[in-house]
């Protein structure tokens, strides 16, 4: 099965024949969105840093790990700031940054002298941690308080990664962003922002964000088991497909199941199977394009066997 969308010409690059620079373009425009580690860490003197990271993410709830990597700068093979702070006091707060504070965020990722605080060139508020020395964004509505567990050098050249394993002792939420009923962080309050490539990011809000089905105890039919017809449609797409594939069994007809549009469908275009076929996979797309997959399988029911 080829979707339509992978009918097209690739370009291929190879990493090898790229200097650092190239390489991390390429590679930064292609990951994307990533999370940003806003990190706050402090020396052994008492000097606070405060910079952003976006070789960032969760990979442990248990033990609660994330990892963010200030890379060896690619210009003369120098540490960050953060790094250098870190290997002295192995602490850090990851401070999550919203729509609210980009800008004072992208301004704290200038290249100050070491020992000038980014607190205040940027502009933001020192609260005191409750579990590690170095202080938190008071702006930001969500701080993760960290341990630094180890620190893993990926390399020895300039833009080698140095990875910088951290614990998450405890987290602070803005009670704004939280969802009343669920006593959970409400993800349509809190405006993340990410890391594309260049000067580009992108912005969380409810007018981009959509939900997804996800398989729990019961597995998707997957589809290799959608019918023939339903595979090989020329109208449904790769996400219509994924939807439909998820239920658990096969559906079948429900004679209970009534819709003017379906009997409309049915009543004009009974003499021409073709023609009815589209029309029925042209509302089941947009049945499924709404998320209504019960519905949409009762539609291609009539005509998949």
């Amino acid at each position: 099965m080829i979707f339509p969308s992978l009918q097209r010409k690739n370009m291929q690059i190879n990493l090898a024949d790229l200097n650092t620079m190239e390489r991390q373009a390429w590679l930064q425009h292609a990951i994307a969105p990533r999370p940003i580690c806003f990190a706050s860490t402090i020396d052994k003197a008492g000097n606070v840093n405060l910079s952003p990271f976006s070789f960032f993410n969760l990979f442990s709830a248990n033990p609660p790990i994330l990892i963010f990597s200030p890379a060896k700068r690619g210009r003369d093979n120098t540490l960050k700031h953060s790094l250098e702070n870190i290997l002295e006091v192995p602490e850090c707060v990851v401070n999550m940054v919203d729509y609210e504070m980009v800008q004072q965020m992208s301004l704290s990722s200038c290249e100050f002298p070491k020992g000038v605080d980014e607190f205040i060139k940027a502009g933001f508020t020192k609260e005191a941690a409750t579990m590690v020395s170095c202080p938190m964004v008071k702006e930001a509505k969500i701080k993760l308080e960290c341990k630094v567990k180890e620190v893993k050098s990926l390399g020895d050249q300039g833009g080698a990664g140095q990875l910088v394993i951290a614990e998450v002792l405890c987290m602070h939420i803005d009670e704004s962003i939280l969802n009343a009923e669920r006593n959970m962080i409400d993800q349509t309050k809190m405006q993340f922002i990410a890391r594309l490539g260049g000067d580009w990011y992108c912005k969380v809000d409810p007018t981009n964000l959509f939900k997804v089905a996800k398989p729990n105890t019961q597995l998707g039919i997957g589809i290799d088991a959608l019918p023939e017809g339903i595979k090989k449609s020329t109208i449904l797409t790769g996400n219509h497909l994924g939807q439909l594939a998820n239920m658990h069994e096969l559906p079948s007809i429900d004679p209970s199941f009534h819709n003017q549009q379906l009997k409309n469908i049915i009543q004009y275009y009974s003499i021409n199977p073709i023609e009815m076929e589209k029309e029925l996979h042209l509302y089941a797309a947009e049945l499924l394009n709404n998320n209504k997959v019960i519905e949409a399988w009762q539609v291609l029911l009539a005509d998949a066997y």
